[in-house]
C-alpha cells in the first residue's frame, strides 16, 4: 500500500483519540472533504481505541457501499475482508471482519437481536446531521448499552453541520472535536429574479451555465425519481450538442447504476441526483452544482394517519452541503435556482424526521426490545 495522501482530518486524529481515551464518547464536526468518513474508523483500528470490531452507520445504501471500498482502496484492503458491508439484501463481510460499514435499519436489527454488542468495541454514527428516526433510534439504544451493560463500548457521532452540542450532551458531556475542511472555494451563483418555467426547463438552462462555467463534471440536486426523468428529457439536446452523459442517481437505483454514476468517464457528465449526493459520498470528477432547492419529506398526516412525502424547500443546512460537492476536488461553482431574499426565509436546519413522522414503527422496535416505559425513554 502507497502512502495515503494527506487530508484535514488527520490533523486531529491525535486530539480525537485522547477524546475517546478520556470520555469513551466523543462528537467530531468536520466540512465535506475532510476525509472524516474513510480516514477515522481505520484510525480506531490502528490506534487500538477500537476495543474490539468497528461498526460504521451509514444513512444511506449508496453511501455505506461506497464508504467500504473508498476505505478498501486506500489501505490495500479486500473488501469483504479487512472492510465490509451490510446494506439491505446484500451484506460483504465475513462474521469477524474488522470493520463493518451498516445502514442503519441493520443496526436497529444488530441492536434487536444482540443487545450486549458482543465483539463490538466502537459504534460510528457518521452524518448524524440528517437526524433520521433510524439513526435517533439506534443511537439512543446504543447509548442505553453503553450506560447500563457496556461502559466499555465508545461512541462517536460525526457530521458536517450538527449542533454538536446538544449531541454532546447527550453522550454524558462528552468532547467536541473540530476539523477544518478542504480550502477549495466555491462560488454561489444566485438566480437574480425568480425563475417561473418548468424545473426541467430550469435545471437545463443552469446545467449551460455551469458547463461554460467550469471544465468539470456537474452534480444537479432534484427533489425525486420523477423530476430526474424529466430533466434527462430536457436535456437530451444540450447532451447530443456537447458529447455529455447524462446519468441518474437516487435511493431506489439497482446497485450497479448507483456506483456507476460515482465513477469518472472518459467524456463530461451531468448527474441528476436526489440528497443521496449530499454527504458522505464523492462524485469524482464534479466541479460545479446546480441546486433546485427542493427535498421531499416524510410526514406524518394525522388526516389519513398515514406518513406521505411533502415537497418542500431545503434547510440552509442543507444548501451548503450540496454547493459544497462542487468544492471536494478543487475551486467549484454552485447555482442556486433561488433568489438571494428566498434563501433567507429557510429554516438554518432540516427538521428532524422524529419531530414530523409516525412514530408506530419506532414504538414496537422499543417494546420489542423491552422498553416498557417509551416516554421515558
Amino acid at each position: 500500500m502507497s502512502a495515503l495522501a494527506p487530508l484535514p482530518i488527520d490533523d486531529v486524529l491525535p486530539a480525537l483519540a485522547a477524546a475517546l481515551a478520556a470520555a469513551r464518547n466523543a462528537v467530531l464536526r468536520a466540512p465535506p472533504g475532510a476525509g472524516k468518513t474513510t480516514r477515522v474508523p481505520p484510525f480506531l483500528l490502528a490506534s487500538g481505541l477500537a476495543g474490539g470490531r468497528v461498526v460504521v452507520l451509514e444513512p444511506r445504501r449508496l453511501a455505506a457501499r461506497a464508504a467500504a471500498r473508498r476505505i478498501a482502496a486506500e489501505r490495500g484492503w479486500a473488501v469483504g475482508e479487512e472492510v465490509g458491508y451490510q446494506v439491505r439484501f446484500e451484506r460483504r463481510a465475513r462474521p469477524d471482519t474488522p470493520l463493518l460499514v451498516v445502514t442503519e435499519g441493520i443496526l436497529v436489527r444488530m441492536l434487536q437481536d444482540d443487545p450486549l454488542l458482543t465483539g463490538i468495541g466502537t459504534v460510528v454514527f457518521d452524518e448524524v446531521h440528517e437526524r433520521s428516526l433510524f439513526t435517533d433510534l439506534a443511537l439512543a439504544l446504543a447509548r442505553r448499552v453503553q450506560l447500563e451493560v457496556r461502559p466499555d463500548l465508545r461512541l462517536l457521532a460525526i457530521s458536517a453541520t450538527v449542533e454538536a452540542a446538544p449531541l454532546a450532551a447527550f453522550l454524558g458531556d462528552a468532547p467536541v472535536v473540530e476539523s477544518a475542511g478542504r480550502e477549495h472555494p466555491v462560488a454561489i451563483v444566485h438566480l437574480p429574479p425568480r425563475d417561473e418555467r418548468p424545473l426541467p426547463a430550469q435545471i437545463a438552462s443552469g446545467v449551460r451555465r455551469a458547463l461554460a462555467a467550469v471544465a468539470g463534471d456537474v452534480l444537479a440536486f432534484l427533489p425525486g425519481a420523477g423530476e430526474i426523468r424529466a430533466c434527462e428529457s430536457a436535456l437530451a439536446p444540450l447532451a447530443a450538442e456537447a458529447g455529455l452523459a447524462v446519468v441518474p442517481l437516487y435511493g431506489d437505483l439497482p446497485a450497479a447504476a448507483q456506483d456507476a454514476a460515482l465513477r469518472p468517464l472518459a467524456r463530461r457528465k451531468v448527474v441528476l441526483a436526489t440528497n443521496v449526493a449530499e454527504s458522505s459520498v464523492t462524485v469524482d470528477g464534479v466541479a460545479a452544482v446546480v441546486d433546485s432547492g427542493l427535498v421531499r419529506r416524510l410526514r406524518f398526516d394525522p388526516r389519513t394517519g398515514l406518513d406521505r412525502l411533502e415537497l418542500g424547500r431545503v434547510s440552509r443546512a442543507a444548501a451548503d452541503q450540496r454547493a459544497g460537492r462542487a468544492g471536494r476536488q478543487g475551486p467549484g461553482w454552485a447555482l442556486r435556482l433561488w433568489t438571494e431574499s428566498e434563501e433567507r426565509g429557510l429554516l438554518a436546519f432540516e427538521t428532524p424526521e422524529i419531530a414530523r413522522v409516525d412514530l408506530a414503527w419506532a414504538a414496537l422496535q422499543l417494546l420489542a426490545w423491552g422498553e416498557r416505559d417509551l416516554a421515558a425513554f
